[in-house]
């Protein structure tokens, strides 16, 4: 198990424009040959917006987007002609596939915060598509084959117990509160990526929401 915190994270977004980013990744002028990716995940952003501030129009490709709300509303459009609001409790997943671009905005009165995640497809190219599901279930993890990955949505109260899926690669990113996994205490922004997981639980200290992907070992 690798530890990640919270304060090791490449400091990245434009401040005087209401964008404060923190990169798990390598990402852009922070290249770390180092930290190229876990498993398919090859970047975990956490995003900060300003009311009004946000990224104009920009391109992807051969990436699988999935983004967690945390607080606001994220305004999403693309050029495949989506166009939403998605909020806490919300998953969105854009396949760019062989090319589609989206403008990401904080179009309401409150901050926004946001995690957002890039995996690698199985295969590129392809049609760009979108998805949302609104008010994800614990119980429902959500299946990106694109990648092949599952996102498992953890909300847990103090105390609570709750099973890490055995797997190739599991990446554990802690949104809220703090958890102990294998031995380790994770606070908000702390990740861990596991090898070969099997037979591991995470326990909650406080009230907590983590996010955890299941991914191949490719």
């Amino acid at each position: 198990m690798d530890v990640r915190r919270a304060d090791e994270r490449y400091q990245g977004g434009d401040p005087a424009a209401g964008i404060e980013t923190r990169h798990a990744f390598s990402f852009g002028p922070h290249y770390d040959p180092g930290n190229l990716r876990f498993g398919s995940l090859i970047a975990c952003n956490e995003e900060r917006l300003a009311p009004g501030a946000g990224f104009d129009e920009h391109p992807h490709s051969h990436t699988e987007i999935v983004t967690w709300v945390v607080e606001g509303e994220l305004t999403h459009r693309d050029t495949a002609g989506h166009e939403t609001v998605v909020r806490a409790g919300d998953v969105q997943h854009l396949s760019a596939a062989a090319g589609v671009r989206h403008v990401e905005r904080n179009d309401g009165p409150a901050p926004l915060t946001f995690v957002q995640m890039w995996l690698t497809p199985i295969a590129p190219g392809g049609d760009p598509a979108y998805d949302i599901v609104r008010g994800i279930a614990d119980s429902t993890p959500y299946a990106v084959p694109e990648a092949g990955a599952m996102l498992h949505v953890r909300r847990l109260s103090a105390g609570e117990r709750t099973a890490v899926p055995d797997g190739a690669c599991v990446y554990v990113h802690v949104v809220r509160g703090e958890v102990v996994l294998g031995g380790e205490t994770l606070g908000p922004g702390d990740a861990a990526r596991v090898t070969d997981a099997g037979a591991m639980d995470a326990v909650a200290v406080t009230r907590a929401e983590v996010l955890v992907w299941e991914m191949s070992g490719r």
